[in-house]
């Protein structure tokens, strides 16, 4: 009897776990290097700290790659979601568009394809983009352009990012960038690579994107476009 009590209770737990895995959100997380998360642990990267402090959230996938433009998101990353079926999507590119002297004009149009793709898979009101951090204060950073003319051009997707959002009604965290300037007068928010971020830094990004998520997920999800 206590055999069947005890695959009576296995079979009760697991029935549980299912449960709580499917009530949670499946989150993925679409970018480049700072999204995978270059030159840190992978428990250190921001979406699976953003993912550790928002219990909804699951992270089933994290396709970002180191150098990849808008170009490489649209022909790469998006054809995984399809499979992915995420509910929640997070986005941060646009760096290596900078560093390649993509056109801003190529830039919006890669941002809005990306964008509308999302808008029919998860929603406006399940699509968090982040804006990119200024590799420019970093130790490294001239390595990778004239630092004046580079940071104008972050600035410069950023802003065409963030219209885009708005335009779609999507949340856009504008935050990022004053965070990634501070690592010019503390490195402890480089990571060993002296270029791009360190856990810590990412820390401090989730403490601008969790309200965020927090806030979409507490709403009713808006449906995707048809």
């Amino acid at each position: 009897m206590r055999w069947r009590a005890m695959a009576l209770a296995l079979l009760l737990g697991g029935t549980a776990c299912q449960a709580e895995r499917e009530d949670r959100v499946r989150y993925v997380a679409l970018g480049d290097s700072y999204t995978i998360g270059t030159s840190v642990s992978e428990a250190d990267r921001w979406p699976n700290q953003l993912a550790a402090r928002v219990p909804e959230l699951e992270l089933i996938g994290n396709p970002a790659v180191n150098g990849y433009t808008s170009a490489d998101l649209i022909h790469r990353e998006l054809p995984l979601l399809d499979d992915l079926r995420p509910e929640l999507v997070t986005l941060l590119i646009g760096v290596n568009d900078v560093v390649h002297g993509v056109p801003e004009t190529v830039y919006r149009a890669n941002a809005g394809v990306i964008l509308d793709r999302l808008l029919v898979l998860v929603g406006a009101g399940r699509v968090v983009c982040v804006a990119t951090p200024d590799y420019t204060r970093t130790p490294r950073g001239a390595e990778f352009g004239d630092p004046d003319r580079q940071r104008e051009g972050i600035e410069r997707i950023n802003a065409v990012l963030r219209e885009e959002c708005e335009d779609r009604g999507m949340a856009f965290v504008p935050e990022i960038l004053e965070i990634s300037r501070r690592a010019s007068d503390d490195s402890d928010l480089v990571a060993p690579d002296g270029l791009h971020p360190s856990g810590e830094q990412y820390r401090r990004w989730v403490e601008s994107i969790e309200p965020v998520v927090r806030r979409l997920l507490a709403a009713d999800p808006v449906a995707p476009a048809d």
